[in-house]
């Protein structure tokens, strides 16, 4: 009997399980540092973990790397790729768009790469040929460019309608860059990642992908030869922005479907744990929170596609509601010292508590700054620098030497500030290398508060509480009362973002939290002003699944204040490497039929062309004919086995005139879905597992 092995990336830790497939039972879990740089570094160390005997649940047999069956991942990779800006060099090119209307609109900044080619040809909303296609300025253009860029995208226009022209430059692009035996040069069509019109964010879409194929190919040959030198060599599988899975080739040819990969992989991982179909999943992970519905088992989409980085692309994705806020984020005094609550979030820092568990030299420190009593250098203390990467190009000479003293160790950003070489200008400093992951800030975070108030016990307790002291000092309060002022923030900020992405989902009005009068009952509701005449409580009629270490402790009153049930699942801490394995691969094709020229005849359009029929059944049978056999390899192709089919049809009239009882027929959707578990490799268990179970 296989086992299955779960990875999922976050922003603070890489979470590893090991799963098994027949029962859902986790048999092993672990965590390591997120590497930002290089992720598979943290996800070798993780791979390696979760083999260890401290990695066994429950006292569990001893298992081995020969006995993984599938491996799934989930990873931050293409989303971080598209908020920083690190995409590999590409060619757009554009089949039949207008050049003056991108300029007069100012679409050009949606394009994502400033290396874009206009082409004549395109097609018209019925799918008719707008122009012939310039194959001649398609040739030149990509002989040009095939050794200074590392991907070519290409967008039709209409292309969703017919993808003829698409189709036959990313021909061209492979025949024309394969060369010395070599492979021809990735190219992505846009129609191949969405059936919806909308010319400029499809080719936004395909931009991006193009973009990301190096980067996420680099990461899944480095992952696939880590799983490799472990010994493991069953089929590596990625979880899509939807929640689904599909193989590592798949993946590495749309890479932009895998954005939103961990968040989704939380909501199938609450599901998969929790048993609850219909639900809210809030996910605390180190570096952010997200929140999501759970709707029949299944993440819900987001309508609109998914939004990264500024981008607005035509990705299905979980609709994820993203904040600053985790166990790792910065706690902070309000200015003055005087807020009622501490300020959380949303940038990521080291726990103290953790810092010092790795160099407990900095309790000494902490020790010292209890002694600070001048205001000037209140906003230093309690935190430290640590040096990340010291390979960072563009440095200055002051910037270098500053590593280098970093090299040594740790230093306290408080004695930075008395020197005077580095005393100038050095928040902004510390911001910029922090932002070019040169270094790190370690800082006072509800990791620590969760220390200090012994709901928490993973590394150096001491440093926490003295953390907390130094803070709770400046607005005259204990180290424990402190604490617990970081927990009620924390939870009543998780219960004010919950609330609003309710709202703004009904009721469509951003920032709904921010409206005075809107405020001012969430104030209420969360009792913050107890002598008003005026009570307010919220009901939230979906019960919350919290995941994540340790929502125990925040989310109780959350669920209290918002008068629902709380579900924390057994393993809520590792509920997105769970989630990594326990998707489904889901693969869909939409064909759209409409009337042409007064219905006399019906235009089908199809993955491949369109075509034309003399009655819709015809259209309808032919369809149903074809599209399934396609559906399934394509489906067997991402992965699955044991493949099952669906299909929807969605008729579309309208009345002849407004309010009339006649209709006239407008269109005709099918759209023919499959879904199918990953295909596990069968093996039976290692000897040691065998005499062990």
């Amino acid at each position: 009997m296989p086992i299955t092995l779960g990875i999922d990336t976050g922003g603070t830790y890489t979470d590893a399980v090991l799963v098994n497939p027949h029962n859902g039972d986790v048999l092993a879990a672990t965590k390591a540092l997120t590497t930002h740089h290089d992720l598979a570094i943290g996800i070798g160390e993780a791979i390696t973990g979760v083999f260890t005997p401290s990695a066994r649940l429950n006292g569990g047999a001893s298992l081995s790397p020969a006995d993984v069956g599938l491996v799934g991942l989930s990873t931050t990779l293409a989303t971080n790729a598209i908020v920083e800006g690190q995409g590999s060099p590409v060619c757009l090119i554009l089949v039949g768009y207008d050049p003056g209307v991108i300029r007069q609109f100012g679409f050009e900044r949606d394009l994502v790469t400033r290396d874009v080619v206009y082409l004549r040809g395109g097609h018209t909303v019925d799918g008719d040929e707008a122009a012939p296609l310039d194959e001649e300025a398609a040739r030149a253009a990509i002989l040009t460019r095939h050794d200074t860029v590392a991907a070519f995208a290409v967008s039709g226009y209409f292309s969703v309608r017919n993808p003829a022209h698409e189709l036959r430059v990313k021909a061209l692009v492979e025949e024309l860059t394969a060369q010395d035996g070599n492979p021809p040069l990735p190219v992505t069509c846009g129609h191949e990642l969405t059936t919806k019109l909308d010319a400029i964010r499809r080719a936004t879409t395909a931009a991006l992908n193009a973009s990301l194929i190096p980067t996420l190919h680099d990461l899944i040959r480095t992952v696939r030869r880590t799983l490799d030198d472990a010994g493991i060599a069953a089929p590596l599988m990625i979880v899509k922005g939807d929640g689904s899975l599909v193989n590592s080739e798949w993946a590495i040819r749309r890479p932009v479907e895998t954005i939103l990969s961990g968040p989704a992989a939380s909501v199938v991982g609450a599901w998969h744990i929790s048993g609850r179909k219909d639900v809210w999943v809030v996910d605390v992970g180190g570096t952010t929170t997200d929140i999501a519905a759970l709707r029949d088992g299944r993440p819900r989409l987001n309508p609109e596609g998914a939004q990264v980085g500024g981008w607005r692309t035509m990705v299905e994705a979980a609709d994820v509601y993203t904040v600053g806020l985790g166990g790792d984020s910065h706690v902070r005094l309000g200015e003055n010292g005087s807020a009622p609550h501490p300020v959380i979030g949303p940038q990521r820092v080291l726990p103290l508590c953790r810092l010092a568990a790795e160099h407990p030299e900095v309790v000494a420190e902490l020790r010292r700054q209890l002694t600070v009593r001048k205001k000037v250098w209140r906003q230093f203390l309690g935190q430290f620098l640590l040096l990340h990467r010291r390979a960072v190009a563009q440095l200055s000479k002051k910037d270098r030497d500053l590593l280098d003293l970093l090299a040594e160790g740790p230093r306290a950003i408080f004695w930075f500030a008395r020197q005077k070489r580095y005393s100038t200008l050095l928040t902004g400093r510390i911001e910029r290398l922090i932002a070019q992951q040169a270094v790190l800030r370690s800082a006072f975070t509800p990791t620590d508060a969760l220390h200090v108030l012994g709901r928490f016990a993973a590394w150096d307790t001491e440093a926490a509480r003295l953390g907390a002291e130094i803070l709770g000092a400046q607005v005259k309060l204990s180290a424990e009362a402190f604490c617990e002022r970081v927990v009620v923030a924390l939870s009543d900020r998780v219960t004010t973002e919950l609330v609003s992405k309710v709202v703004n989902d009904e009721v469509a009005t951003p920032d709904w939290a921010r409206e005075p009068v809107a405020s001012a009952l969430l104030a209420r509701a969360l009792g913050a002003h107890a002598n008003s005449d005026l009570a307010c409580a919220f009901t939230l009629r979906q019960p919350v699944v919290a995941v994540g270490a340790p929502v125990a402790a925040y989310l109780p009153r959350t669920a209290e204040q918002l008068h629902t049930e709380l579900v924390i699942p057994k393993q809520a801490g590792v509920a997105n490497a769970i989630g990594a394995v326990a998707g489904s691969v889901h693969q869909h094709i939409d064909v759209l039929i409409r009337p042409l020229n007064f219905e006399t005849f019906y235009r089908a359009y199809l993955p491949d062309g369109v075509r034309d029929f003399d009655t819709l059944d015809a259209a309808i049978a032919y369809a149903q004919e074809t599209i399934p056999a396609q559906l399934a390899r394509q489906t067997r192709e991402a992965g699955a086995d044991h493949i099952e089919m669906t299909l929807t049809r969605d008729d579309r009239t309208a009345p002849i005139v407004e309010g009339a009882e006649e209709t006239v027929f407008l269109e005709t959707r099918l759209t023919f879905s499959a879904t199918g578990r990953p295909g596990i490799t069968l093996h039976e268990f290692s000897t040691n597992a065998r005499m062990e179970a």
